[in-house]
């Protein structure tokens, strides 16, 4: 086990780390939302206990999980903010934080579909919703309410920042390639540029490994060319 993590912190903390341009907090949340995603919750504690040393605000680590929602299902953030919150606690972080929410029940569609526009172009979400069959209205419906307005409007971590954490979700789960493709111009869209694509996805790559990194790294290369 010590020779195998020798070479884990060689890779991620000698190499990976020294690439790109990512903050520290960026980088934090990430980690948090790789981690959220692939549901390897017993390596929370100790990317929490990191991030509360270089300074990271807990906020910005809970509401990394919480932005992984729509895209993993509840379940899995639920398990992954119980160890969040205990590792938060076993280091002297005072328990509930800060409430984020960003919308009301009253206004929760009207704002979704205003970031979702912004995100992808009023054009675009409006020709979708159009063209939805009947059947389906629903699901954009909660599209926007739901993923756009009930997390993307959420406090302490701005929508560049949003997207840019759905961009490295989606890539670690793999096998969605059209969504992510979606998401990387709405990354572009949101002023995160292919340099910041790709130091976020070599981030990942400790935590997901390279055929996903290798997927989405093509996908930013045919959405996002030099």
């Amino acid at each position: 086990m010590e020779e195998f993590q020798k070479i884990i912190n060689n890779f991620k903390v000698v190499e990976v780390s020294q690439y790109g341009s990512l903050d520290i907090e960026t980088k934090a949340m990430i980690s948090i939302v790789v981690i959220t995603t692939l549901g390897t919750i017993k390596e929370i504690k100790q990317e929490v206990e990191t991030a509360l040393k270089a300074g990271v605000s807990p906020e910005y680590l809970s509401e990394a999980a919480v932005q992984c929602t729509p895209y993993v299902g509840y379940p899995k953030v639920k398990e992954s903010l119980e160890a969040l919150y205990a590792a938060l606690s076993e280091n002297g972080i005072e328990l509930p934080l800060k409430n984020q929410s960003g919308t009301t029940t009253k206004n929760r569609f009207e704002k979704g579909l205003t970031v979702q526009k912004r995100i992808f172009g009023e054009e675009l979400i409006n020709t979708m919703r159009a063209a939805a069959p009947e059947e389906l209205r629903h699901i954009q419906e909660y599209l926007s309410a739901y993923c756009f307005g009930d997390f993307y409007t959420r406090k302490t971590i701005n929508l560049k920042t949003r997207e840019l954490l759905t961009f490295c979700c989606i890539s670690t789960l793999g096998g969605c390639e059209s969504q992510l493709k979606s998401h990387i111009v709405g990354n572009l869209n949101v002023g995160n540029d292919r340099d910041t694509l790709l130091s976020a996805i070599t981030w990942c790559i400790p935590y997901i490994g390279f055929p996903r990194t290798l997927n989405a790294v093509n996908c930013i290369n045919e959405i996002a060319k030099k």
